[in-house]
């Protein structure tokens, strides 16, 4: 039976339930139901901006977003969001979902901290960034209902969720300070990494090997 939380319906596939299953053993419980939040967030705005899409799209994309944090699944060559796009194409390809659909998850995940771009983009890549942006920053907490954000949290509670994600979000990209540049991540490692120094465009322009 599907399962259903503010009336937001889980997908009752085997493609979903391998989903779930996959990030509740890499992740940690923090990041997991975070995941899951931005699914049923990004369910929500997506029903209420009249949006078709699909939802086992959506449901990977959310729950794969933030897997480049894991221990087991993190590299430090490239920026977490290309770790957790990486791994949720090769899910998908492994389900035989390959081509424009898997790489409209990968875009979703791999654009998910980058303001306003996916916002125009296929509702499957906005919704991710909707998702994510309402549970971590508050964008668009007042366009769902309270009813419906208590029953999302019943469901994922997010105990003292601003510092642990804050936490993981540090830990996680801590040994890839250089992957930072450019993006929001860079406002983290400024604030809980001693020493960190963020790359400047400024000075790479400067400094790069043309005479002017």
């Amino acid at each position: 039976m599907s399962e259903e939380i503010a009336g937001v319906r889980i997908p009752d596939t085997a493609l979903v339930r391998e989903a779930t299953e996959l990030v509740r053993d890499a992740a940690t419980p923090l990041v997991f139901d975070h995941s899951r939040r931005v699914f049923l967030w990004g369910s929500l705005r997506g029903t209420a901006l009249g949006l078709t899409y699909d939802p086992e799209l959506l449901y990977v994309g959310a729950m794969f977003h933030d897997l480049g944090l894991t221990k087991s699944l993190r590299r430090t060559d490239q920026r977490f969001e290309i770790d957790g796009a990486d791994e949720a194409r090769r899910f998908l390809h492994g389900h035989g979902i390959t081509g424009e659909p898997a790489d409209r998850v990968w875009t979703a995940i791999a654009l998910h901290t980058t303001p306003e771009i996916p916002l125009h983009m296929a509702p499957e890549i906005a919704l991710v960034t909707r998702g994510v942006e309402l549970d971590v920053l508050g964008i668009g907490y007042h366009e769902v209902g309270d009813e419906q954000r208590t029953a999302v949290v019943a469901a994922h509670p997010r105990p003292d969720f601003k510092n642990q994600i804050l936490a993981a979000f540090t830990e996680g990209i801590r040994d890839r300070p250089d992957t930072t540049f450019g993006n929001v991540k860079a406002d983290v490692l400024a604030h809980y990494v001693p020493g960190f120094r963020r790359g400047d465009f400024v000075e790479v322009i400067k400094g790069s090997a043309w005479p002017e």
